[in-house]
This record gives structure tokens, C-alpha cells and sequence, in this order.
């Protein structure tokens, strides 16, 4: 993810984020340590929201492996010439990993590993449905923010001056 970061932020790319539920909560987060980062950083649907293009990143998340939403955005981002960075839980069996140029492997419980295994046997739950895997999203995501800020040669004080001052 470092990487792909880096390489749009030297382009002067935007960067793109979307998620489903509680995954996109996490997205937006992200999102805002972008845009902290001076990063042109923007959440998909958001009346702001610029169109997507060859010099730009979609970062999208299918923790259980696709959402028919995921699916979609991500198909739209690349028929646009945007490159896709999924990220998912279950890169193997996934529909919106078709859709990706660079896949994330986040090795999380998701919604799709709290279920019965087939046997009849429910699976043991760490915290239900795709808690896991949301809060690993959110430890990733600020992981790749420090990492990010070092390549990019940001300051503590130049991201602390990016944060509003409107609250």
C-alpha cells in the first residue's frame, strides 16, 4: 500500500476510497490521514468528490471478498483507466479481487468466517461478524500512514497544520 501511495503522490494523483458498512467507516479514516498527509484524498459518493482518472488510486475494501457495490465501483474506477488496490480477507475466493490491479491480503475474520462450517458446526468467533477485520483495517491503515509520511518526508507539524480548524 506504501508503495502504491507513494507512487500516486508523486504523480500528483488522487486518491479514491470505498467501502461498504463499517469498512467504509474505516476507509474514511484513512481517508482523512491522507488528505492530512496533503494528499488530494477523497470517499467515494461525497458531493465533493472529483471523477476518477488515469493518474489516480481507488482504494476499496471486500473484507468477505466481494459486495455487489465493490464489485461495481471498482469496474467503473478501471473502465476509467484508475488503478484499484482492494483490499480483502479472502483473496482466493472473492469476486471483487477480478476488479483489482494490486490485492491486500488482510488475514482477519470477516462476516464470512462467522457461519457454520458445513458440518453444522458454527465457527468460533473472535467478535461477531467483521469486527476483526475492521479493527485490522484500522491499525494497517495508520501503519501505512507513518510509513507513508516518512517516504513522503512530512513533518509531525506540517500534518498537524493540515487538520481543520473548524471543530
Amino acid at each position: 500500500m506504501v508503495a502504491e501511495l507513494t507512487s500516486i503522490a508523486s504523480q500528483k494523483g488522487r486518491v479514491f476510497l470505498y467501502g461498504v458498512g463499517r469498512e467504509g467507516l474505516m476507509l474514511k479514516a484513512l481517508c482523512m490521514r491522507l488528505a492530512h498527509l496533503g494528499l488530494s484524498a477523497h470517499s467515494v459518493f461525497d458531493m465533493t468528490t472529483p471523477p476518477i482518472t488515469s493518474k489516480d488510486l481507488l482504494i476499496a475494501s471486500a473484507g468477505p471478498g466481494g459486495f455487489s457495490t465493490v464489485d461495481a465501483i471498482c469496474s467503473v474506477a478501471r473502465s476509467h483507466g484508475g488503478r484499484v488496490l482492494l483490499l480483502t480477507a479472502q483473496p482466493e475466493t472473492g469476486s471483487s479481487v477480478k476488479h483489482a490491479n494490486v490485492v491486500a491480503y488482510v488475514p482477519a475474520q470477516t462476516m464470512a468466517d462467522d457461519k457454520e462450517d458445513g458440518r453444522g458446526e458454527k465457527s468460533r468467533t473472535l467478535l461477531p461478524m467483521g469486527s476483526v477485520y475492521e479493527g485490522a483495517m484500522f491499525v494497517l491503515f495508520e501503519m501505512v500512514v507513518y510509513k507513508l509520511g516518512e517516504a513522503l518526508g512530512e513533518s509531525p507539524e506540517a500534518i498537524r497544520g493540515r487538520h481543520t480548524n473548524l471543530e
